[in-house]
């Protein structure tokens, strides 16, 4: 069965975003050496998982980056790979290499016990915890940045019940980030 693996930065404190959206406090000026851990962490993956606020933004940035020659070879991997949206609002698919789907539970579980490699969700925040409060993501990457932000939009505040995991990897990288992986 395929894995779903969640990649997220977050503070140190868990907000995954200021209280109004803010993103500017997370660390992009990544060296070879985490550049490297991350297309490690998607090599095992065929398929992406976003919540359609995400998707918004995030399909149009990486098919800018490549369409430009200087970012080509970083965004090959999330351009090309194919994505799958859930959404509750659109009805019809705005996306090249991308699908919609709408109902959370029956569809991850379909895309899990489907054929290929493991699937990998990037978020947004709502969707994100809505996944883990389903316990549908089976790894979690959390990308630690070295902020305390006190206030902002949590993934995990959704939950009712506790989810034991197990720390297989705490790696921290120069720039200040340290990644945790666990597993349940």
């Amino acid at each position: 069965m395929r894995k779903l693996k969640l990649q997220v930065q977050m503070s140190v404190d868990g907000y995954i975003a200021g209280p109004n959206g803010e993103m500017d406090w997370m660390i992009w000026n990544w060296d070879e050496e985490i550049k490297n851990y991350v297309t490690n962490l998607t090599e095992s993956v065929d398929c992406i998982v976003l919540g359609r606020k995400l998707a918004e933004g995030f399909i149009g940035y990486w098919e800018g980056q490549y369409n430009d020659p200087a970012t080509i070879e970083d965004a090959r991997k999330l351009h090309e790979t194919p994505k799958v949206v859930f959404t509750n609002t659109i009805k019809e698919n705005p996306w090249n290499n991308a699908s919609l789907a709408h109902n959370l539970i029956t569809d991850i579980k379909k895309l899990k016990e489907g054929n290929g490699k493991d699937i990998i969700a990037y978020g947004g925040g709502t969707f994100v915890s809505s996944l883990i409060k389903e316990g549908l993501i089976d790894e979690f990457y959390l990308f630690v940045n070295p902020t305390i932000l006190g206030k902002g939009m949590p993934i995990f505040e959704e939950l009712d019940n506790r989810q034991n995991l197990k720390l297989l990897e705490s790696k921290s990288f120069a720039c200040g980030i340290t990644v945790l992986h666990y597993t349940k």
